[in-house]
């Protein structure tokens, strides 16, 4: 395999002008150190993480739906193996992990509106109008917005985990070895 041009950063490389960003979120993981390759982008990614990932409409648990099947269909084994590890902190089970991964019509409920809207985003650039209105009347509009978002976000973290091939942060390397099933893109069998 080819040598990445953009690998992460270590602590001795960093950029001065982020420094105070090392210190927080950046210095903790491998995407936002191979981020840090542009400095001004990092910094001004900052805010917007936050909202997105932190302070957003959707709360925690439906964050992860949004986030794993976004880095399901997007290929990102980073975001898959990083995300199903937040999820199983969160209390997910391994039967819900692996309906985010697979066919969209067998999820019922919220997480198959979540999941198919992921899918519509990813598929079709929008969401169709009444795609749109249960989303809204399940999770309220501000929510809504938040997901599309967060799809946007994720796409933009998987094109550059992917294509700067971004290794999987140790921590979760060992997870992955501890159930490799669970952490694979491959969908469960049906």
């Amino acid at each position: 395999m080819k040598q990445s041009p953009c690998p992460p950063i270590t602590d001795a490389d960093w950029p001065e002008g982020i420094a105070e960003l090392r210190e927080g979120f950046a210095g903790r993981l491998n995407v936002y150190r191979t981020m840090a390759h542009h400095p001004a982008l990092l910094n001004a990614w900052a805010p917007l993480r936050q909202h997105v990932v932190k302070d957003n409409a959707l709360g925690p648990e439906l964050t992860e739906v949004v986030i794993l099947r976004a880095g399901f269909r997007l290929g990102s084994a980073y975001e898959w193996a990083h995300h199903v590890s937040r999820a199983l902190a969160l209390g997910f089970s391994e039967a819900r992990i692996d309906a985010i991964r697979g066919k969209p019509e067998a999820i019922d409920g919220v997480d198959g509106l979540i999941v198919n809207a992921v899918d519509a985003l990813l598929d079709a650039h929008l969401l169709a109008s009444d795609q749109e209105e249960a989303l809204a009347e399940a999770l309220g509009r501000e929510a809504v917005i938040d997901l599309i978002a967060m799809v946007g976000f994720y796409s933009v973290l998987g094109y550059l985990l992917k294509t700067y091939n971004t290794p999987i942060d140790e921590a979760i390397q060992t997870e992955v070895r501890s159930n490799p099933g669970l952490f694979s893109l491959t969908p469960p069998p049906v």
